[in-house]
């Protein structure tokens, strides 16, 4: 792990050593303008804290899907990740959670580690389903517990103007559960409640809820107004780039998700997202109506549409690694320093990945691959 490293106090021109328990012992190095020399970029390990699946497989395919969904991820630099659900009635949605609660008390070889669940709905509201079945609900806390027995929700998203739903917030956020507003059409005043009841964030900022207008500003302006974090997808298909600036200038803490779905690292074709049938064509996945059903982004990708809209590297690997990190409250990830795991991401001068590690264990080497590939010729 040579090259360009990204520390918490700028770049250093050095090698990360890690120990045998997978963090960072310590970094050697000198400081460094990363422009000044054609070393690899070493950055943080990527978090995606929405990800619906990969590698042809979906979350809500339970607990045997988790291995390939982790692998296929870290492949493109993500070294944790939340598995998230889709709205569905509590007969499948509670099966589905038992088994990623099984899934994510162990990382498997080679794979991503699962911090847990991001649960997406079915909290929403009917009227801004997006792309989510058409099975909302309201909170009840009996239902809510059982879900909380059965995996380790870590985020929840909900439209906070259903009946009993700041109630619910004030709930989970006690519990230190994060709090996200997505599929809603609530007000901006909505959303200002929202977040003095303990809501903490915004999903996906801009899709799937009220818009901003000079005259009912609602969802998104709270957002703008008033968060610290929110999550944005940033394929330039979800958000256009100059939404994307606005919310870059208004929100400190902005940080990337994929939304991925089972088609993200997969080539084109027909795949599922929950119960739905969706279709990757030209690096979108939608609906047979064409609706926008998830991504196939990768959190590499993301990483570069960050810079191709002017941000510089070390900004946006912040918002594909220490920010998602610190909205969970992680301190031992999201950045390369002692005491952390010994997640990092190594990319070359055009930022493609070469090589990817997981808490110390190195997972992907692309440029090993590339060796294999050229001898074989």
């Amino acid at each position: 792990m040579k090259g360009n490293i990204l520390t918490p106090a700028g770049w250093v021109f050095g090698e990360i050593h890690a120990g045998p328990d997978g963090r960072i012992e310590r970094i050697d190095g000198v400081p460094a303008t990363p422009d000044g020399n054609d070393a690899p970029y070493v950055l943080p390990g990527f978090v995606d804290l929405l990800n619906h699946g990969g590698g042809g497989k979906d979350f809500m395919d339970g607990e045997a899907a988790v291995p390939a969904i982790l692998r296929a991820h870290a492949r493109f630099g993500t070294t944790s990740l939340l598995g998230s659900t889709m709205t569905a009635p509590p007969e499948v949605l509670l099966p589905a959670l038992q088994g990623l609660g099984r899934a994510s008390r162990a990382r498997p070889p080679g794979a991503a580690r699962m911090l847990g669940v991001h649960l997406e709905g079915p909290y929403i509201n009917p009227g801004k389903l997006g792309a989510q079945p058409d099975a909302p609900a309201i909170a009840t806390p009996g239902q809510l517990e059982q879900y909380l027995d059965a995996a380790p929700i870590r985020v929840v998203t909900l439209a906070p103007e259903l009946p009993g739903h700041l109630d619910i917030i004030r709930t989970l956020a006690a519990r230190g559960v994060r709090v996200q507003l997505g599929h809603t059409l609530g007000t901006y005043e909505d959303g200002v409640a929202a977040l003095e009841a303990g809501a903490s964030g915004f999903t996906h900022l801009f899709n799937a809820m009220t818009p901003l207008q000079h005259r009912a500003p609602g969802m998104v302006a709270a957002a703008l107004a008033h968060a610290e974090f929110a999550e944005l997808i940033p394929d330039l298909l979800h958000v256009h780039p100059g939404a994307i600036r606005a919310a870059l200038r208004a929100i400190p803490r902005l940080y990337a998700v994929t939304d991925a779905t089972a088609a993200a690292g997969m080539p084109d074709g027909v795949y599922h997202l929950g119960s739905q049938t969706v279709y990757k064509s030209d690096g979108s996945v939608r609906l047979a109506d064409g609706t926008l059903a998830g991504s196939a982004l990768t959190m590499d990708q993301a990483l570069r549409n960050f810079v191709a809209i002017g941000l510089d590297l070390a900004d946006a690997a912040r918002r594909v690694s220490l920010y998602p990190a610190q909205y969970l409250g992680l301190t031992d990830r999201g950045a390369l320093a002692a005491g952390c795991w010994a997640d990092v991401v190594v990319l070359d001068r055009a930022l493609s990945v070469r090589s990817v590690y997981v808490e110390g264990e190195c997972c992907v080497d692309h440029a090993q691959y590339l060796r294999k590939v050229t001898e074989t010729r």
